[in-house]
């Protein structure tokens, strides 16, 4: 919308009356620049309308003090004294101080060599140019004036300047028509109009914007998505996928308990089947299918595009590239099967491709439960072969015991402990027939005497019994420290036997735990060659792509428009 402007202050010139410029007789000036004392000045003559031929000859006669002619141009006011008095007399006039600047500034613009504000004032005026006239940006060029009649003179030239408009008053052609116009708007029309040309303006706007953004969405997100399904529909080399499922399974699941014969085997943590899908995903498995198969020739043939093909040929690295995206495998923990999809340019060769890494997988397996299983029988076997080894020892170690002293210590100990018994009640016996002979008043001494000498021999004998059952049971060598060294053997034995009978146990414990923990491959899905291309999906592809444009320029519109906003602000 245009407001109206709105100025509390306006700029009022002077009015300067003029007599005889109007006319075409070039009379002089009657402004109140003239000098107080000069002659008055005749009054204007009723030569307004005179004819071209007078008026051109009356500036022609004007114009001696210039030093070039002007075409068409009024004459200078005439001067009858010195630039001194020109100058006091415009002192007087009262001018204000922006109408000097004016002066001054003007002056400069048309080379004037003036002294003072003042000068440039008189020398302005001597010029034929009005200092303080408005001037209009269109008229700030210079144009070339034509003389009329005929007669072309060129425009008049200063020392430093060339004026290219008329800035005095002129005489109007009779033929024009200048007067105002009688038709008149009402305001409500002038509303209406100018509502008219604001509703333009804005559709034109809207028209300028929606041709720019329907250009910017042609050259950023259309023409992008055109060559994307240009490509997907009429340049890629159609891809065969083969698509296979194999489960890795134990032996011997845990059936023993009815929660465990409950539980789906899938449930549990498969660690074999995650390493099997790692083994295939890495390029140990890339490099020895190119070596079996040949991974790299098939995808370097010159009839699959450029965009999918290998250079004739690629590192390790940028077919391991491919690899990963044309061998899909993924694990389902729900389910414990592991899915693959192979692509190719041939479905033979994606279903020999897809057999190739089965066997891999197989291979995989059976390797890393075989490792398994041999690390805990040959820590079995190793415990096992100890016990033996201290069992033979125990053994060795009694035999020499048992050969450096009785057979039987304990046997040798317990019949003397059995003679020391009998000699002692036999002893008390005869101390008690002795008692009883001698209690008689006179008993028979034949009899005492024998008596007696039973109990000397009886005292003898346990004694010497009594002497070797101390020698059996003290010292080294004594039947006492043969027995405890005897039994400390045999407990020693007895310890290997359990040793070795746990070891055995154990071993076949681990047999059985290791035949509970193979693992084998089951094949779910074998690999068959499909008849139709699975890839390029053109329709899919394209409209993926439309999309992914349309994000990328949303994203860079949205971040210019807040970026201009953050500069504009």
């Amino acid at each position: 919308m245009t407001t109206k402007p709105k100025a509390k202050k306006f700029r009022i010139r002077r009015s300067v009356p003029q007599t005889g410029a109007e006319t075409g007789t070039g009379a002089q000036d009657a402004t109140p620049r003239a000098v107080a004392p000069a002659p008055a000045v005749a009054p204007p003559q009723p030569q307004a309308k005179a004819p071209p031929q007078a008026a051109s000859t009356a500036q022609k006669t004007a114009k001696v003090d210039l030093p070039a002619k002007t075409p068409a141009k009024a004459p200078p006011p005439k001067s009858d004294g010195s630039p001194d008095a020109e100058i006091d007399a415009i002192k007087r006039e009262g001018l204000t101080g922006r109408q000097l600047r004016l002066a001054r500034r003007m002056a400069q613009k048309h080379g004037l060599a003036a002294t003072s504000d003042y000068d440039s004032v008189r020398l302005l005026r001597n010029a034929g140019i009005d200092p303080f006239q408005r001037t209009n940006m269109l008229d700030l060029l210079p144009t070339e004036q034509a003389a009329e009649n005929g007669d072309a003179e060129p425009k008049a030239k200063s020392n430093k300047m060339s004026i290219g408009r008329i800035q005095l008053p002129q005489t109007m052609p009779v033929d024009k028509d200048n007067l105002p116009s009688t038709e008149t708007r009402s305001p409500a029309e002038m509303r209406a109009l100018e509502i008219g040309e604001i509703q333009k303006d804005i559709a034109r706007r809207r028209r300028k914007r929606l041709v720019l953004l329907l250009a910017r969405l042609s050259a950023f997100v259309f023409l992008p998505t055109i060559f994307a399904a240009w490509y997907f529909y009429g340049v890629s080399t159609p891809m065969y996928a083969t698509k296979s499922a194999f489960l890795v399974q134990q032996a011997d699941n845990t059936g023993g308990s009815v929660l465990g014969g409950l539980l789906p085997a899938q449930m549990n943590s498969n660690q074999d089947a995650i390493a099997v899908q790692d083994y295939l995903t890495s390029k140990d498995a890339m490099i020895r299918l190119d070596n079996d198969v040949g991974f790299k020739s098939h995808f370097s043939d010159p009839s699959i595009d450029p965009i999918q093909r290998l250079d004739p040929d690629p590192s390790n690295e940028e077919a391991y590239k491919l690899y990963k995206k044309f061998v899909k495998i993924g694990y389902d923990p729900t389910e414990g099967s592991v899915r693959m999809e192979v692509i190719a340019a041939d479905p033979a060769v994606a279903t020999a491709y897809s057999k190739a890494l089965i066997t891999y997988a197989e291979t995989r397996v059976d390797t890393l439960s075989q490792r398994k299983r041999k690390d805990q029988m040959s820590d079995a076997r190793t415990s096992l072969e100890e016990a033996k080894a201290e069992r033979r020892d125990a053994q060795l170690a009694l035999v020499e015991k048992q050969q450096n002293s009785v057979v039987d210590p304990q046997a040798v100990i317990a019949a003397l402990r059995q003679q020391i018994s009998n000699v002692q009640i036999q002893l008390q016996e005869k101390e008690l027939q002795l008692a009883a002979l001698l209690d008689n008043s006179r008993p028979n001494q034949a009899r005492v005497e024998g008596v007696r000498g039973d109990v000397r021999r009886l005292n003898n004998l346990l004694d010497k019994l009594e002497t070797e059952m101390t020698d059996a049971t003290e010292g080294e060598a004594s039947l006492a420290a043969q027995s405890a060294e005897i039994q400390i053997a045999q407990a020693d034995l007895a310890t290997a036997d359990l040793m070795m009978q746990s070891a055995l146990q154990t071993l076949k414990q681990t047999e059985l735990e290791a035949s509970r923990q193979v693992r084998y491959l089951t094949t779910s899905v074998e690999p068959v060659a499909s008849e139709d291309p699975s890839y390029p999906r053109s329709f899919e592809n394209t409209v993926l792509a439309f999309l992914i444009f349309s994000g990328i320029y949303l994203m860079i519109s949205l971040t210019a428009s807040i970026l201009r906003e953050q500069v504009s602000s």
